[in-house]
């Protein structure tokens, strides 16, 4: 989770934003019902449709322009929550099945349901390229769980494929939120691009944030590594550690799991976090040459 000092007009927004997400998906399906209480309930706030609303405010904003956009990444969110329960690349990768907290095809309903109420939710946006953003968002992510990073070592090969997969996975919606935003905002093409810049950056520092966390809680420390996924710390462990060994304890997580994780403390979160600060200056630099606005110094002062 990143931390955003949200301007009361916007935590206001991100209310109706919220309201509409729970009107869409308050239908008397089953499936919904199931599906509510662990898949639509929103983080501390709706992350990435606070990115939409925070863009489009860099241009000429409305409300009612930047609405439903809004809601529609909050949808897709949670559409690709659902079907993460049905492809998991790392225990695809060792031939297990996932099973998750509902059968394969409760999933696939719950994700093609929320998909289609997304798609719904797209068209009422006035601009054309808020649904060719997420639309490419959602092949990206797609592509990218069933193209799992293949292993540790050697680095070059093992950082390219886990940025490659990373900016696709976490990173694409990210970014096509804050392209969503600056649409309905009507800003130029440059600046579009820019603020895609911006939310690619932010959605991988994200991410890597998340994988330290990972091995820095006091319970559960290394729950990716049982779970046999590829993560940058274990990456950069891997380089300055015993690769061999991390390596195996990859792909039969339990017989060396409590060694795996001290080494990946020793050696890998402090260049994973000098990763993570090297993004977010790239974010904050992909804003350089935007309008100077409330919005743009929230932006700026992103941190994870």
């Amino acid at each position: 989770m990143f931390k955003l000092p949200l301007p009361a007009t916007i935590t206001d927004d991100l209310q109706a934003v919220d309201r509409i997400v729970r009107e869409r998906t308050a239908s008397r399906s089953g499936v919904i019902g199931v599906a509510e209480p662990t898949i639509l309930r929103p983080d501390a706030m709706r992350p990435r449709a606070a990115l939409v609303l925070l863009a489009a405010h860099l241009g000429e904003y409305q409300l009612e322009r930047t609405i439903h956009a809004a809601a529609a990444v909050e949808l897709i969110y949670a559409a690709t929550r659902t079907h993460n329960d049905l492809i998991d690349a790392a225990e695809r990768r060792r031939g297990q099945a996932r099973q998750g907290d509902w059968g394969h095809g409760l999933s696939l309903m719950v994700g093609d349901y929320l998909f289609a109420l997304a798609a719904g939710e797209m068209a009422l946006s006035p601009d054309p390229r808020v649904i060719s953003s997420y639309s490419q968002a959602v092949m990206r992510i797609c592509e990218s769980e069933l193209a799992p990073i293949p292993g540790l070592r050697p680095l070059e090969v093992a950082q390219a494929a886990y940025f490659a997969h990373t900016g696709s996975s976490a990173a694409a919606l990210y970014a096509a939120a804050c392209q969503a935003g600056a649409a309905c905002g009507g800003l130029a093409g440059d600046q579009v691009a820019a603020l895609a810049q911006y939310g690619h950056e932010l959605g991988v520092a994200l991410r890597i944030s998340t994988e330290i966390h990972d091995f820095t809680t006091p319970t559960e420390a290394g729950a990716s590594l049982r779970r046999g996924v590829v993560s940058l710390p274990l990456i950069l462990a891997a380089q300055h550690g015993d690769g061999e060994r991390l390596e195996a304890a990859l792909n039969t997580p339990d017989s060396d799991h409590a060694w795996a994780v001290a080494e990946v403390r020793q050696y890998g979160l402090v260049p994973a976090q000098a990763e993570v600060q090297a993004r977010l200056a790239a974010a904050r630099a992909a804003l350089v040459g935007l309008p100077e606005h409330p919005a743009r110094m929230v932006l700026e002062s992103v941190e994870v």
